[in-house]
Protein backbone atom coordinates (compact mmCIF):
# COMPACT_ATOMS: atom_id res chain seq x y z
CA UNK A 1 0.00 0.00 0.00
CA UNK A 2 1.61 2.90 -1.30
CA UNK A 3 2.21 6.05 1.76
CA UNK A 4 0.37 9.53 1.51
CA UNK A 5 3.51 11.13 1.82
CA UNK A 6 4.76 9.99 -1.59
CA UNK A 7 2.72 13.15 -3.43
CA UNK A 8 3.92 15.79 -1.04
CA UNK A 9 6.79 16.56 -3.44
CA UNK A 10 4.54 17.17 -6.30
CA UNK A 11 2.37 18.91 -4.46
CA UNK A 12 5.28 21.53 -3.43
CA UNK A 13 6.28 21.85 -6.72
CA UNK A 14 2.60 22.55 -8.13
CA UNK A 15 1.97 25.19 -5.63
CA UNK A 16 5.83 26.51 -6.42
CA UNK A 17 4.75 26.94 -10.32
CA UNK A 18 1.45 28.10 -9.98
CA UNK A 19 0.68 32.07 -10.09
CA UNK A 20 -0.59 33.63 -7.09
CA UNK A 21 -3.75 33.84 -5.96
CA UNK A 22 -5.06 37.31 -7.18
CA UNK A 23 -7.55 38.70 -9.50
CA UNK A 24 -4.98 39.57 -11.66
CA UNK A 25 -2.70 36.44 -12.22
CA UNK A 26 -5.67 33.99 -12.07
CA UNK A 27 -7.46 36.10 -14.80
CA UNK A 28 -10.31 37.07 -12.28
CA UNK A 29 -10.30 40.51 -13.13
CA UNK A 30 -14.20 42.02 -14.66
CA UNK A 31 -13.94 42.51 -18.23
CA UNK A 32 -16.30 43.57 -20.77
CA UNK A 33 -17.80 40.67 -23.21
CA UNK A 34 -19.80 42.64 -26.20
CA UNK A 35 -22.57 40.86 -27.05
CA UNK A 36 -22.93 41.78 -30.84
CA UNK A 37 -26.31 42.01 -32.07
CA UNK A 38 -27.83 42.47 -35.78
CA UNK A 39 -28.29 46.23 -34.95
CA UNK A 40 -24.96 47.27 -33.52
CA UNK A 41 -23.00 45.10 -36.49
CA UNK A 42 -25.66 47.10 -39.09
CA UNK A 43 -24.65 50.72 -37.68
CA UNK A 44 -20.91 49.77 -37.79
CA UNK A 45 -20.79 49.01 -41.21
CA UNK A 46 -22.56 51.29 -42.62
CA UNK A 47 -21.16 54.18 -40.40
CA UNK A 48 -18.13 53.36 -41.31
CA UNK A 49 -19.31 53.20 -45.23
CA UNK A 50 -20.63 56.64 -45.40
CA UNK A 51 -17.40 58.04 -43.25
CA UNK A 52 -15.12 56.42 -45.93
CA UNK A 53 -17.26 57.85 -48.68
CA UNK A 54 -17.20 61.35 -47.56
CA UNK A 55 -13.87 61.53 -46.62
CA UNK A 56 -12.60 59.62 -49.98
CA UNK A 57 -15.64 62.00 -51.84
CA UNK A 58 -13.82 65.39 -50.22
CA UNK A 59 -10.11 64.04 -51.36
CA UNK A 60 -11.19 63.28 -54.57
CA UNK A 61 -12.82 67.18 -55.35
CA UNK A 62 -9.87 68.43 -53.22
CA UNK A 63 -6.88 66.61 -55.84
CA UNK A 64 -9.46 67.58 -58.84
CA UNK A 65 -8.83 71.04 -57.83
CA UNK A 66 -4.91 70.97 -58.23
CA UNK A 67 -4.03 73.01 -60.98
CA UNK A 68 -0.63 71.23 -62.72
CA UNK A 69 1.54 71.49 -66.02
CA UNK A 70 3.72 68.95 -67.05
CA UNK A 71 6.64 69.11 -69.27
CA UNK A 72 8.43 66.38 -70.63
CA UNK A 73 11.26 67.98 -72.06
CA UNK A 74 13.96 64.66 -72.89
CA UNK A 75 12.96 64.83 -76.57
CA UNK A 76 12.84 68.34 -76.64
CA UNK A 77 16.99 67.71 -75.68
CA UNK A 78 17.87 64.80 -77.46
CA UNK A 79 21.07 66.58 -78.85
CA UNK A 80 22.14 67.38 -75.09
CA UNK A 81 20.98 63.52 -74.00
CA UNK A 82 23.78 62.26 -77.05
CA UNK A 83 26.08 64.36 -75.49
CA UNK A 84 26.12 63.47 -72.13
CA UNK A 85 26.00 59.48 -72.80
CA UNK A 86 29.45 60.02 -73.51
CA UNK A 87 31.16 60.68 -70.09
CA UNK A 88 34.13 62.31 -71.80
CA UNK A 89 31.90 65.09 -71.99
CA UNK A 90 31.44 65.87 -68.75
CA UNK A 91 32.93 69.14 -68.53
CA UNK A 92 31.09 70.44 -71.70
CA UNK A 93 27.54 72.53 -71.23
CA UNK A 94 24.48 71.85 -73.19
CA UNK A 95 21.39 73.68 -72.96
CA UNK A 96 18.22 73.21 -73.93
CA UNK A 97 14.23 74.98 -73.99
CA UNK A 98 10.90 73.72 -73.80
CA UNK A 99 7.99 76.41 -74.67
CA UNK A 100 4.33 76.08 -73.23
CA UNK A 101 1.60 78.82 -72.53
CA UNK A 102 -0.90 78.71 -70.06
CA UNK A 103 -4.35 79.64 -71.29
CA UNK A 104 -5.57 80.44 -67.39
CA UNK A 105 -3.19 82.19 -64.62
CA UNK A 106 -2.25 79.86 -61.75
CA UNK A 107 -3.26 81.38 -58.75
CA UNK A 108 -1.59 80.65 -55.33
CA UNK A 109 2.00 79.12 -54.05
CA UNK A 110 3.29 77.03 -57.20
CA UNK A 111 6.02 74.68 -57.05
CA UNK A 112 8.30 73.31 -59.79
CA UNK A 113 9.07 69.37 -59.72
CA UNK A 114 11.60 67.32 -61.31
CA UNK A 115 9.91 64.15 -62.70
CA UNK A 116 12.07 60.48 -63.69
CA UNK A 117 10.57 57.59 -65.36
CA UNK A 118 12.34 54.14 -64.73
CA UNK A 119 14.81 55.46 -62.50
CA UNK A 120 14.85 52.58 -59.43
CA UNK A 121 16.04 54.10 -56.57
CA UNK A 122 14.56 51.66 -54.59
CA UNK A 123 16.80 48.97 -55.50
CA UNK A 124 18.89 47.50 -52.05
CA UNK A 125 22.51 48.23 -52.76
CA UNK A 126 21.88 51.83 -54.13
CA UNK A 127 20.05 52.79 -50.99
CA UNK A 128 23.21 50.88 -48.76
CA UNK A 129 25.55 52.54 -50.74
CA UNK A 130 25.79 56.03 -48.68
CA UNK A 131 27.79 56.97 -46.00
CA UNK A 132 24.95 58.56 -42.46
CA UNK A 133 28.31 59.79 -40.53
CA UNK A 134 29.83 61.24 -43.54
CA UNK A 135 26.69 63.02 -43.98
CA UNK A 136 26.74 64.35 -40.37
CA UNK A 137 29.87 66.06 -40.93
CA UNK A 138 31.53 63.33 -38.31
CA UNK A 139 34.48 62.85 -40.73
CA UNK A 140 34.84 63.57 -44.17
CA UNK A 141 37.03 60.60 -44.81
CA UNK A 142 34.37 58.41 -43.99
CA UNK A 143 33.46 55.44 -46.76
CA UNK A 144 31.56 53.15 -44.44
CA UNK A 145 29.19 51.08 -47.21
CA UNK A 146 29.72 53.63 -49.78
CA UNK A 147 31.23 51.03 -52.37
CA UNK A 148 31.71 51.49 -55.20
CA UNK A 149 31.96 54.99 -54.93
CA UNK A 150 34.14 55.19 -52.02
CA UNK A 151 37.78 56.49 -52.93
CA UNK A 152 39.51 56.92 -56.59
CA UNK A 153 42.50 54.54 -57.72
CA UNK A 154 44.91 57.13 -56.38
CA UNK A 155 43.19 56.63 -52.24
CA UNK A 156 41.49 60.11 -52.38
CA UNK A 157 38.15 60.01 -50.74
CA UNK A 158 34.81 60.89 -52.16
CA UNK A 159 32.93 63.59 -50.58
CA UNK A 160 29.89 62.50 -50.49
CA UNK A 161 30.70 59.08 -50.90
CA UNK A 162 28.34 56.44 -52.50
CA UNK A 163 26.20 55.69 -55.42
CA UNK A 164 22.59 57.58 -54.02
CA UNK A 165 24.94 60.90 -54.05
CA UNK A 166 27.14 60.06 -57.19
CA UNK A 167 23.70 59.69 -59.32
CA UNK A 168 22.30 63.23 -57.85
CA UNK A 169 19.78 64.86 -60.43
CA UNK A 170 22.18 68.08 -61.65
CA UNK A 171 19.97 69.74 -64.78
CA UNK A 172 19.40 73.15 -64.00
CA UNK A 173 16.08 74.41 -64.53
CA UNK A 174 14.98 78.19 -64.67
CA UNK A 175 11.56 79.55 -65.83
CA UNK A 176 10.75 82.77 -68.11
CA UNK A 177 7.81 84.53 -68.87
CA UNK A 178 7.45 86.12 -72.12
CA UNK A 179 5.94 89.98 -72.20
CA UNK A 180 4.88 91.37 -75.02
CA UNK A 181 8.54 91.79 -76.72
CA UNK A 182 10.47 91.34 -73.12
CA UNK A 183 11.27 88.21 -71.45
CA UNK A 184 10.96 88.59 -68.10
CA UNK A 185 12.71 85.59 -65.49
CA UNK A 186 10.71 84.02 -62.81
CA UNK A 187 12.09 84.54 -59.54
CA UNK A 188 12.80 80.44 -58.02
CA UNK A 189 13.05 79.89 -53.95
CA UNK A 190 15.80 77.17 -53.73
CA UNK A 191 15.09 77.09 -49.92
CA UNK A 192 12.98 76.22 -47.82
CA UNK A 193 11.96 73.09 -49.99
CA UNK A 194 13.09 70.38 -47.78
CA UNK A 195 12.34 68.59 -44.02
CA UNK A 196 13.11 70.77 -40.97
CA UNK A 197 14.57 67.64 -39.72
CA UNK A 198 16.86 66.24 -42.57
CA UNK A 199 18.18 70.28 -42.73
CA UNK A 200 18.94 70.39 -39.04
CA UNK A 201 19.28 67.02 -37.58
CA UNK A 202 20.43 64.39 -40.47
CA UNK A 203 22.90 66.09 -42.98
CA UNK A 204 25.70 68.54 -41.39
CA UNK A 205 28.97 70.01 -42.63
CA UNK A 206 32.12 69.31 -40.95
CA UNK A 207 33.25 72.13 -38.81
CA UNK A 208 35.97 74.31 -40.16
CA UNK A 209 36.80 77.76 -40.40
CA UNK A 210 35.57 77.97 -44.03
CA UNK A 211 33.64 75.11 -45.97
CA UNK A 212 36.65 74.63 -48.65
CA UNK A 213 39.00 73.28 -45.93
CA UNK A 214 36.01 71.35 -44.18
CA UNK A 215 36.71 69.19 -47.33
CA UNK A 216 39.94 69.63 -47.67
CA UNK A 217 41.82 66.08 -49.13
CA UNK A 218 38.83 64.70 -50.70
CA UNK A 219 37.03 65.06 -54.36
CA UNK A 220 34.09 65.29 -56.11
CA UNK A 221 32.13 62.37 -57.15
CA UNK A 222 32.80 61.17 -60.33
CA UNK A 223 29.35 62.49 -62.08
CA UNK A 224 29.76 65.41 -60.48
CA UNK A 225 30.55 68.51 -62.37
CA UNK A 226 31.85 70.58 -59.07
CA UNK A 227 32.98 69.68 -55.68
CA UNK A 228 30.14 69.59 -52.85
CA UNK A 229 31.16 72.92 -51.30
CA UNK A 230 30.28 74.65 -54.61
CA UNK A 231 26.47 73.46 -54.50
CA UNK A 232 25.49 76.93 -53.78
CA UNK A 233 28.16 79.84 -53.51
CA UNK A 234 25.70 82.23 -52.99
CA UNK A 235 24.26 81.28 -50.11
CA UNK A 236 26.65 79.70 -47.34
CA UNK A 237 23.82 78.01 -45.26
CA UNK A 238 22.66 76.24 -48.21
CA UNK A 239 25.92 74.59 -49.67
CA UNK A 240 27.96 71.57 -48.73
CA UNK A 241 25.86 68.81 -47.24
CA UNK A 242 23.05 70.75 -46.20
CA UNK A 243 22.04 71.71 -49.78
CA UNK A 244 18.82 71.33 -50.47
CA UNK A 245 18.81 69.74 -53.81
CA UNK A 246 20.90 67.22 -52.69
CA UNK A 247 19.26 66.77 -49.39
CA UNK A 248 15.95 66.03 -51.32
CA UNK A 249 17.78 63.67 -53.21
CA UNK A 250 19.05 61.69 -51.37
CA UNK A 251 15.74 60.74 -49.75
CA UNK A 252 15.57 58.02 -52.20
CA UNK A 253 11.64 57.12 -53.69
CA UNK A 254 10.08 53.78 -52.87
CA UNK A 255 9.07 53.92 -56.75
CA UNK A 256 10.18 53.76 -60.26
CA UNK A 257 8.01 56.70 -61.39
CA UNK A 258 8.71 59.53 -58.67
CA UNK A 259 8.91 63.48 -58.73
CA UNK A 260 11.28 65.60 -56.26
CA UNK A 261 10.34 69.18 -54.94
CA UNK A 262 12.72 71.89 -56.92
CA UNK A 263 12.00 74.87 -56.83
CA UNK A 264 8.89 77.44 -55.42
CA UNK A 265 7.71 80.37 -57.21
CA UNK A 266 8.55 83.59 -55.25
CA UNK A 267 5.44 85.69 -54.99
CA UNK A 268 6.81 89.25 -55.82
CA UNK A 269 6.31 91.47 -58.55
CA UNK A 270 4.37 90.45 -61.37
CA UNK A 271 4.26 87.02 -60.15
CA UNK A 272 2.77 88.61 -56.45
CA UNK A 273 -0.42 86.52 -57.26
CA UNK A 274 1.06 83.49 -58.83
CA UNK A 275 2.01 82.83 -62.72
CA UNK A 276 -0.11 85.30 -64.92
CA UNK A 277 -1.40 83.50 -68.27
CA UNK A 278 0.88 83.84 -71.26
CA UNK A 279 3.95 82.00 -72.49
CA UNK A 280 6.42 80.69 -70.70
CA UNK A 281 9.74 78.66 -71.79
CA UNK A 282 11.86 76.21 -69.53
CA UNK A 283 15.90 77.21 -69.94
CA UNK A 284 17.93 73.64 -68.81
CA UNK A 285 21.12 73.13 -68.68
CA UNK A 286 21.22 69.89 -69.22
CA UNK A 287 23.31 67.23 -67.28
CA UNK A 288 21.36 64.09 -66.14
CA UNK A 289 21.49 61.41 -68.56
CA UNK A 290 18.59 58.80 -68.75
CA UNK A 291 18.28 57.39 -72.03
CA UNK A 292 21.02 54.43 -70.86
CA UNK A 293 18.11 53.05 -68.65
CA UNK A 294 15.62 54.08 -70.81
CA UNK A 295 14.50 57.49 -68.56
CA UNK A 296 11.94 60.18 -69.05
CA UNK A 297 12.41 63.51 -67.89
CA UNK A 298 9.86 65.69 -66.68
CA UNK A 299 9.50 69.40 -65.24
CA UNK A 300 6.02 69.86 -63.24
CA UNK A 301 4.43 73.48 -62.21
CA UNK A 302 1.99 72.07 -59.63
CA UNK A 303 -0.04 74.09 -57.07
CA UNK A 304 -0.82 72.37 -53.54
CA UNK A 305 -4.15 72.08 -51.44
CA UNK A 306 -5.17 70.46 -48.09
CA UNK A 307 -4.74 67.09 -48.75
CA UNK A 308 -1.89 67.60 -50.76
CA UNK A 309 -1.03 67.56 -54.47
CA UNK A 310 -2.99 65.93 -57.19
CA UNK A 311 -2.62 62.59 -56.60
CA UNK A 312 -5.89 60.78 -56.21
CA UNK A 313 -4.61 57.39 -54.74
CA UNK A 314 -5.79 57.98 -51.00
CA UNK A 315 -8.99 59.30 -52.11
CA UNK A 316 -9.74 56.74 -54.31
CA UNK A 317 -8.89 53.98 -51.71
CA UNK A 318 -11.27 55.68 -49.28
CA UNK A 319 -14.22 55.34 -51.81
CA UNK A 320 -13.47 51.77 -52.28
CA UNK A 321 -12.86 50.68 -48.69
CA UNK A 322 -16.18 53.06 -48.03
CA UNK A 323 -18.22 51.19 -50.65
CA UNK A 324 -16.97 47.51 -49.49
CA UNK A 325 -17.87 48.10 -46.09
CA UNK A 326 -21.45 49.74 -47.51
CA UNK A 327 -21.87 46.76 -49.52
CA UNK A 328 -21.37 44.18 -46.85
CA UNK A 329 -23.35 45.93 -44.61
CA UNK A 330 -26.32 45.67 -47.28
CA UNK A 331 -25.18 41.82 -47.99
CA UNK A 332 -25.87 41.38 -44.17
CA UNK A 333 -28.93 42.81 -44.30
CA UNK A 334 -30.52 40.64 -46.77
CA UNK A 335 -28.98 37.43 -44.86
CA UNK A 336 -30.36 38.67 -41.42
CA UNK A 337 -33.88 39.25 -43.00
CA UNK A 338 -33.32 35.49 -45.04
CA UNK A 339 -32.65 33.82 -41.78
CA UNK A 340 -35.13 35.37 -39.83
CA UNK A 341 -37.83 34.47 -42.36
CA UNK A 342 -37.32 31.14 -42.25
CA UNK A 343 -37.59 31.55 -38.36
CA UNK A 344 -40.31 32.49 -38.34
CA UNK A 345 -41.95 30.46 -40.62
CA UNK A 346 -40.93 27.43 -38.97
CA UNK A 347 -42.07 28.72 -35.43
CA UNK A 348 -45.36 29.05 -37.24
Amino acid sequence: MKSKTSFLPQEKACSSRCPDNTAFKQQRLPAWKPQLNIATVLSSFFLTGAFCLSVGVCLVLSANSVREIQIDYSDKCSECSKLRENSSNWNKECSCSANFMLEEGILGDVFMYYGLQNFYQNHRRFMMSRSDAQLLGQNANIQQYCAPFATYQNGTPMAPCGAIANSMFNDTIELFYSLNSSVIQVPLLKTGNCWWTDKNVKFRNPKSYNISSAFAGTARPPYWQKPVYLLDVEDERNNGYVNEDFIIWMRVSAFATFRNLYRRVERVGRFADGLPAGNYTFNISYNFPVTKFKGRKHVILSTVVWSGGSSQFLGIAYVVTGSAATLAGFVITAIHLKLRKKKTHFQK
